[in-house]
């Protein structure tokens, strides 16, 4: 088996290029100075390990054994549900933006740095298009095909770093029967394939895992076997992570979406946001479809 280590190189933001995001306006204009270059470089290394199964200490792992959603998922199935948790907060006052020539990704979110909250600029470049709606929070996605990916935070790390953090702290979260793969039935079979820590150009650290598993279909209530690629990086002056989940079926990713999710991943970034008049305050979300 071989294992594949992802190289990011990210962007240096020149000063000048901080000063001329400090308003809203040129925020939402500023997707090219945090996404237009990111680079990933592939190196196989031999593992030995055979594929390694979710620990049986998550507490997910009740559910997976029995929880599903009863009815179809259509719009009667949906009412009054739940939406799906990933952690991810927006800055009130900011909008989540795609460019549609370029495909850059850019949203306001905040993170826990402590005591106080601390705003993160995250940023990636996508083929498919901006979902809305009160489903989602960032996420881009093809509705023919189910691939897609989008933007996930983590509990707080409790100050360890990216090294000192398992596989099962991440999905944890992730597979939860809150997440975002549980929509209609939280997911079974979940694998880690691969998992590695890289250092990106600009100092940051990443965490990269591929993961196996399967998920409810709402049209015909059987499981579908997906692929997932995450990754994962702590901001400075942030105590959460944030991840950026790329996914699709396990079909289409053995006939290349695998690749096309590799470069989504690759152009991945969250870093500090530049200091503004605004107050760090939540957008409201509603907290059911």
């Amino acid at each position: 088996m071989q294992r594949t280590i992802f190289l990011l190189n990210a962007l240096y933001v020149a000063p000048s290029t901080v000063v001329a995001l400090s308003s809203l306006c040129n925020r939402r204009q500023a997707i090219g100075a945090f996404t237009t270059g990111a680079i990933t470089t592939f190196v196989s290394t031999p593992v030995n390990a055979e594929d390694k199964e979710i620990p049986d200490r998550l507490n997910v792992d009740d559910y997976l054994r029995n929880g599903f959603v009863s009815n179809p998922m259509g719009v009667s199935g949906q009412a009054g549900k739940s939406r799906p948790e990933t952690g991810v907060v927006l800055r009130d006052g900011s909008e989540v933006s795609r460019d549609p020539r370029s495909g850059d990704v850019l949203a306001e979110i905040l993170v826990s740095g402590g005591d106080n909250m601390v705003p993160i600029l995250a940023s990636f470049s996508s083929p498919w298009p901006l979902q809305t709606g009160t489903v989602f929070d960032v996420e881009c996605r093809d509705p023919s095909t189910g691939d897609g990916a989008f933007l996930a935070v983590s509990r707080k790390t409790s100050g360890q770093s990216l090294a000192q953090l398992n596989d099962a702290f991440f999905l944890n979260d992730l597979f939860a029967p809150t997440g975002r793969f549980s929509f209609y039935g939280s997911p079974t079979d979940v694998k880690v394939k691969s998992s590695s820590l890289i250092q990106g150009n600009n100092g940051s650290s990443y965490k990269v895992m591929d993961v196996s598993f399967s998920t409810l279909s709402q049209s015909t209530q059987s499981e579908i076997p997906r692929r997932a690629r995450i990754v994962a990086t702590i901001p400075f002056g942030s105590q959460q992570a944030v991840l950026l989940v790329g996914s699709a079926s396990a079909l289409r990713w053995k006939k290349g979406s695998e690749e096309q999710i590799q470069k989504v991943m690759s152009s991945f970034q969250a870093i500090p946001a530049p200091v503004t008049g605004l107050k760090l305050r939540a957008k409201e979300r509603r907290s059911t479809v």
